[in-house]
């Protein structure tokens, strides 16, 4: 394995750190480990740790224009693993709460429910499914057959089709 070993963290911006804190922390369990107060930016810089010892970070910086707005999942979203067993009792307590919840979807690899925090993200968490390990081997899924497939079907009488105006033309 290369030199990256994992996240440390990931990072977003939030518009009210105590209606975040409860969200993650009272709502789904994440601890609230650090917070930093950076004086010469006026921001909050806050951890959750996660039950593998990484961090969701949230910054909260009321002075600068940020706008909140709601994505599609394919946009953008963090995928939250849960505990086996643990997604059934989750959904119920964020329904309990008040929070819209989009499933259970069962994804061949994982179960998975889709919350919205409160400034709009999209929160998956994700249940392992029997078999998930196998099935993310790369020597047995045929993962880069299907994004060869993948590529050859998106040319169209040899024109490539449209792509998003920030997506590079290769990678």
């Amino acid at each position: 394995m290369g030199a990256i070993t994992g996240f440390h963290h990931v990072a977003f911006r939030c518009s009210d750190t105590a209606t975040t804190r409860g969200f993650y922390e009272d709502l789904l369990g994440l601890p609230l480990v650090k917070a930093i107060a950076i004086d010469d930016t006026r921001a909050l810089h806050t951890f959750f740790r996660l039950g593998d010892g990484s961090f969701l970070a949230f910054f909260e910086a009321p002075e600068q224009a940020f706008e909140f707005r709601a994505q599609h999942d394919f946009d953008l979203h963090v995928a939250l693993e849960v505990a086996p067993d643990a997604l059934g009792p989750l959904i119920e307590r964020a329904r309990a709460a008040g929070v819209e919840v989009r499933g259970p979807v069962d994804h061949g690899i994982i179960h998975s429910a889709y919350l919205r925090d409160p400034d709009g993200y999209v929160v998956e968490l994700s249940e392992r499914s029997p078999g998930h390990d196998a099935a993310l081997d790369p020597a047995r899924n045929g993962a880069r057959e299907t994004l060869a497939a993948w590529q050859r079907r998106k040319l169209v009488g040899g024109a490539e089709q449209p792509r998003h105006a920030d997506a590079p033309a290769a990678c």
